[in-house]
Parts: structure tokens; C-alpha cells; sequence
């Protein structure tokens, strides 16, 4: 089923308004019948103190959770930063307990180990790349105070080759203990981890799995990249790839299952795009509660390239949430620059995932 969006003449938070009401509900409930229980039981008798102490627990678990409804909606309202469009936000499921978004923002960069021309990540020595990582936090935290700042590396883990290799699927797969090794860096400034995906002629269905031994850990989200998707049987880098709203269903699908399979907070999904052909069908990219999906503005270019293509492929066709991708050196070519903080902040809705490359 599409995610539907919400029409400018109806109250966008209507779902959370009933969910804030039905948590009322239950909190009355649980006082009211708490206070019952407590008192037909005998005062002092364990059967009375095992009571009143779940009692208690329920009413606690009442307070958090309205607690946690206010914040969301506050984040939500700033998030979408007074656009009047009627496409945001986005009507989905309230966040799961644990999801990262739309509490807080991450600021991501971006590389293989192999290469220093793919990204930041496998540009500069580790000590000095994490340096600079933390000091793009403190930017984004002090242009930003109401949303915290989450640090990010987001490893290509299998990465798109002009060169079909043994099989011809124009991709090759990191070794694992590359990966470990992004792990162990992650670990040093508490930072969640990305593992992109570059399938080339191989598929989503073929290449994800592979990687589920590290997407079953809680700190550890995906991105899977259009750009590098060649259905049409090109190599790599001749022409733009794409992926369709059934590939990125799959995707959302599976990482959906690994959640509850293993009792996982809910997972993040980065898809990049930057022209209107990289993703197909996007209005029946489903949402799931398990899964939060981000729609990542992944163009480089002076500022007014940079916004146009927000406008046209991120704001024009909501999905969830969206993010925004900066470059070091290809955004200031051609005697252009690269936006500051306080530029991307002004986009509406603002995103909740920066990328650094």
C-alpha cells in the first residue's frame, strides 16, 4: 500500500492525536484499576506488593511514552521547518522504540578503505579522518541546538567496477575485516556505521544478504545507491543506474524481518538520488515501522544546482525523511562552494541525514 500524504486541508497529526488519546486511555485505566487492586489486596502481602510494583511500572511506562508522542511531535514540526506544501510530513507509523529518527540528526562521512578518491572515509589516516568528523558534529550541533548530532561512517562495502570481473556483475565486495575495521573506528566516537551497496549488474537480492551477519547488529544501517544500478546491462559510470520501488521494497522488506527476527531497534535505509530517473515508482516505496527510510539528496554542483535538484527529487516525492550529501572538492569546481550548515538547515523539510564525501 502507497504512504499516503496528508492533504493540506486535513490535520496532518491526526494519527498522533489518537495514539496521544489511546495512551491517556491507558494511563487512567492502569490508575484507576491500579488503585482497585491495591486496595482489595491485603496491605504488607507480597500478593499486594507484586501489584502495586506493576502498577507502578505500567504508569511509569504511560508517562514515557507520552513523553516520548510530545517530543516527536515537536522534532517533527521542526524538521518540516514551516513548509506549506501539504507533502510534509509524511503520514507513517510512530516511530518504534529506539529509532533514531526524527530524534536526532546524523552527519555521516563517506569513502572505502581502498580508495581515496571514493570519500572522505578512505581519504585521510583514521585519527585525523575522526577528528574532523567530530569537528563537522559541533557545526551541525551549534547551527542546530534543538536536534542532537550523531556521527556516522558510511562505508561502501560493495562498490561498482568499470572491469566485469569473474562472474561479469561489474561489482566487488569488501572484505570483512574492512568492515571490522570501520566497526572498531565507529566504536572510538560512539558513531553508528552505513554499509552502502554499489550493485552494478548484480541485483539487491543478491548482494544484501551476503551482508546480514553485520546488518544484525544494532548499530549498524544501510544505503543502497541507484547511481550504480545497471539494468540496462551498461558498465558502471557510462550512464546513470536506477532502482525501482520493488527493488527498495525488497530491501525495506528484508531489513524489516532481521528486526523482528532479532528483537533490533528499527533500522535506517539511505537511498541516494539525484535525477528523476534513479528511482522509479517512488509514490509505492512502502514505509514500515521496522525500517525508516531516508531519500538522500546525492548531487553535486554550485548551491542553486544543489537546491533545484532537493526541490525536484527529495521535496517533490516524500517518502519519509530525506537527507543531503556535501562534497569537499566537488562541490567547490568551477569556482563554486560548498553550503554551510545554517544553508541546508533553511531547506524545507530539513534533513535529517548528512552525508560528507
Amino acid at each position: 500500500m502507497n504512504v499516503p500524504v496528508p492533504s493540506p486541508r486535513k490535520n496532518r497529526y491526526y494519527p498522533l492525536y489518537i495514539c496521544l488519546g489511546l495512551l491517556v486511555l491507558v494511563f487512567s485505566l492502569v490508575s484507576f484499576f491500579g488503585f482497585k487492586i491495591k486496595s482489595s489486596a491485603q496491605p504488607g502481602s507480597e500478593a499486594g506488593s507484586i501489584v502495586a510494583k506493576a502498577a507502578e511500572k505500567a504508569k511509569n511506562d504511560s508517562l514515557l511514552a507520552l513523553a516520548r508522542v510530545e517530543e516527536y511531535n515537536k522534532k517533527i514540526i521542526h524538521i518540516v521547518n514551516g513548509d506549506s506544501s501539504g507533502k510534509w510530513p509524511v503520514k507513517t507509523d510512530y516511530p518504534l522504540a529506539g529509532a533514531i529518527l526524527p530524534f536526532k540528526r546524523i552527519v555521516s562521512f563517506y569513502g572505502n578503505l581502498y580508495s581515496k578518491q571514493m570519500g572522505i572515509l578512505g581519504e585521510l589516516p583514521p585519527d585525523q579522518m575522526l577528528a574532523k568528523l567530530q569537528q563537522e558534529v559541533t557545526k551541525w550541533q551549534q547551527a542546530d541546538t534543538i536536534m542532537e548530532v550523531l556521527p556516522a561512517l558510511h562505508y561502501i562495502a560493495v562498490t561498482a567496477q568499470g572491469y566485469p570481473g569473474k562472474d561479469g556483475k561489474h561489482r566487488l565486495r569488501m572484505p570483512f575485516h574492512q568492515i571490522d575495521s570501520i566497526l572498531g573506528m565507529a566504536k572510538r566516537i560512539n558513531a553508528i556505521v552505513f554499509l552502502d551497496v554499489q550493485v552494478g549488474l548484480s541485483t539487491v537480492q543478491d548482494e544484501i544478504p551476503k551482508l546480514e551477519t553485520y546488518l544484525k547488529m544494532p548499530n549498524v544501517h544501510l544505503g543502497i545507491d541507484p547511481e550504480f544500478s545497471m539494468k540496462g546491462g551498461q558498465a558502471p559510470g557510462k550512464v546513470i543506474g536506477t532502482l525501482d520501488a520493488a527493488d527498495i521494497n525488497y530491501v525495506s522488506e528484508y531489513l524489516a524481518k532481521l528486526v523482528k527476527d532479532n528483537g533490533l531497534t528499527p533500522k535506517i535505509l539511505v537511498v541516494h538520488r539525484f535525477t528523476q530517473g534513479m528511482v522509479t515508482n517512488s509514490s509505492q516505496i512502502k514505509v514500515r515501522p521496522e525500517v525508516q527510510v531516508v531519500m538522500d539528496m546525492d548531487g553535486w554542483g554550485h548551491p542553486d544546482l544543489k537546491y533545484s535538484s532537493y526541490k525536484l527529487y527529495i521535496h517533490k516525492e516524500p517518502v519519509q525523511y530525506t537527507g543531503f550529501k556535501l562534497f569537499y572538492k566537488n562541490d567547490i569546481r568551477n569556482n563554486g562552494r560548498m553550503l554551510t550548515p545554517q544553508e541546508v538547515l533553511a531547506l524545507k523539510p530539513q534533513p535529517v541525514y548528512i552525508q560528507y564525501q
